[in-house]
């Protein structure tokens, strides 16, 4: 009897569900190894250290080229505004080396080139071409015949000044003391004052005028008769 008795409560203690001790944690399952993101991971930074260091390298292969410091109008050379910068070298660019600037100075631009402008080569040519129906004019002019701080790329009127009117243009007046002969002209080149072969008292101009017109400012600068007036668009 009493050997039922320890059987039954032995068969009831192995029925109920074993609780863990307090404090104890429960096993973790193992972790799931993914060993292609690993080697992703590895693979984009090498490529990144490897771009880092090309533009390193890039970097510390620099050229000393020309950038001009003023406005180079058309017809004009750069003269000595031009000071050396240091760039990356790039060979789709056809960059003006300082070792150049020599040979630079004997060439026209082609167009206005704006200080603070790289030089490139086809920024400038041997000559400078005239426009069809154009004519390029010299003059002599003294002071009071032009505009104080005149340069090139400005618009000017032309008149010839005197006792005698001409007409030699078809927009010139006869019987007029101030006749107009151009009413617009571009000027393309103005001898500076830093220029040592500049004269005292006559400052050397170029202007682009129509071919019609050339004759009539051609001769009245011959005359001493012709002044320049800055126009408006300036």
């Amino acid at each position: 009897m009493k050997i039922q008795e320890r059987t039954g409560a032995g068969n009831h203690r192995s029925a109920a569900p074993v609780q863990p001790a307090m404090g104890e944690r429960l096993p973790a399952p193992p972790r799931e190894r993914k060993p292609a993101l690993a080697a992703l991971a590895v693979l984009l930074i090498l490529v990144g250290a490897l771009g880092a260091t090309m533009l390193v390298l890039r970097a510390g292969d620099r050229i000393e080229v020309i950038q001009v410091t003023d406005d180079i109008q058309a017809g004009q050379s750069v003269g000595n505004h031009v000071k050396s910068v240091m760039v990356a070298d790039d060979s789709g660019v056809n960059y003006i080396k300082w070792t150049q600037v020599n040979a630079l100075k004997k060439l026209k631009a082609k167009s206005t080139i704006y200080g603070g402008t790289l030089v490139i080569g086809e920024m400038f040519e041997a000559r400078q071409s005239v426009p069809a129906g154009k004519a390029s004019v010299g003059l002599a002019l003294k002071e009071g015949q032009y505009p104080d701080g005149i340069k090139a790329g400005d618009t000017v009127a032309v008149y010839r000044v005197g006792d005698s009117g001409t007409s030699g243009s078809s927009s010139s007046t006869t019987g007029n003391s101030d006749t107009l002969l151009v009413d617009q002209a571009k000027v393309t080149f103005v001898k500076t004052s830093s220029d040592s072969t500049i004269s005292s008292t006559n400052l050397p101009v170029t202007l682009t005028v129509d071919s019609a017109d050339a004759a009539a400012v051609t001769q009245a600068s011959a005359a001493g008769e012709v002044a320049l007036v800055l126009i408006p668009g300036n």
